[in-house]
């Protein structure tokens, strides 16, 4: 395959490697994932995470093993490996259909590279669409949140929902971003500051707490998220702590945006009840590890409760921001998502 470079992919010699993004912002480490047990490692570790991402870079994996020689089978005793690394971001499920379809043609070798390098370059077109699409709905002067990290770490291409932060203030609307630190892995704390500070948006980091005592004062004038599954209803999953958000954002009378793709479309699921969630180590809350190291800080035996997302209604939400255009609550009500 060719020679290929995104914020957080790296394809070189026939072999990928992914961006560390636990090790970020302090170290800009790139780790090997050429195997199927390294990537589901990288993916379980969160050294590769965001739900485009995560789709993508299997997808790579699986044309690079075909390419090495690997046959049908072993071919698709991966991919239903890969499939299950994370239940929660459907982008993942449906890149991985994609390759499904690839690997059925009679070169299936060729057809995988092909659908993967496709799939890589469709990304980077859907987050410049999403940015066009969403940076109208920013107005001059705004003061933004956004949560966890959406950016060009998590996807091909510009990002999602930072994907459009990035270009109003491009176009000179943003102010200030807010930054959820976004517990307990500190995605915005680590990713999303740090990719900011890399592009010179202003931004201020945040405590997840704090946002309902900034919107109290009037210091937000819209929330932007990303999602890693859009129910046919319209109800969003994504990263824990978003609901909260979502939930201010109404009481408070605050724009709250969902930016994601239409690969992050799940017409077959009714709504957000069915949306597998994933459950993760209660390590993550009861202390913290990075490139720095470990800290403990609750008792060896504390109980957790550690979901990796929430699910935020689609009555709580304003609009939602896909590459093919704003949707409207009103055209979400109307089957909009049904027909995806």
């Amino acid at each position: 395959m060719q020679t290929l470079q995104t914020t957080s992919l790296r394809l070189l010699d026939n072999q990928l490697y992914i961006l560390d993004q636990q090790a970020l912002p302090q170290e800009k480490r790139w780790l090997p994932a050429s195997s199927v047990e390294a990537l589901v490692g990288h993916i379980h570790a969160l050294r590769v995470r965001g739900a485009p991402l995560i789709g993508l870079s299997a997808s790579l994996l699986l044309a690079l093993l075909a390419e090495q020689g690997q046959s049908r089978e072993q071919l698709t005793a991966a991919l239903e490996t890969l499939r299950a690394a994370r239940p929660t971001a459907v982008n993942l499920m449906n890149n991985l259909d994609r390759m499904k379809l690839a690997l059925a043609q009679n070169d299936y070798v060729t057809a995988l590279a092909a659908e993967a390098l496709g799939l890589i370059e469709e990304d980077r077109q859907l987050c410049a669409s999403i940015a066009d699409a969403g940076s109208v709905l920013v107005t001059p002067g705004s003061r933004l949140l956004t949560h966890c990290n959406t950016g060009g770490l998590a996807t091909a291409g510009v990002g999602t929902a930072l994907g459009v932060i990035t270009l109003a203030h491009q176009q000179g609307k943003v102010a200030n971003v807010w930054v959820d630190e976004t517990r307990p892995l500190l995605q915005g704390g680590r990713l999303t500051a740090w990719e900011l500070g890399e592009l010179g948006v202003p931004y201020q980091l945040i405590t997840d707490s704090m946002a309902a005592s900034l919107m109290a004062k009037g210091e937000v004038d819209a929330v932007w998220v990303g999602a890693d599954r859009i129910a046919a209803n319209g109800d969003v999953a994504n990263k824990i702590g978003t609901y909260s958000l979502a939930v201010l954002a109404k009481f408070h009378g605050i724009p709250f945006y969902v930016a994601a793709p239409q690969t992050t479309l799940d017409p077959h699921c009714p709504n957000g009840e069915a949306i597998p969630i994933e459950q993760r180590a209660g390590a993550e809350v009861t202390g913290v590890a990075g490139s720095f190291g470990a800290v403990q800080w609750a008792p060896d035996n504390a109980q957790v409760y550690n979901p990796a997302f929430d699910v935020t209604p689609a009555a709580l939400i304003s609009g939602w921001v896909l590459d093919s255009g704003v949707v409207t609550p009103e055209q979400v009500a109307a089957g909009a998502f049904r027909r995806a």
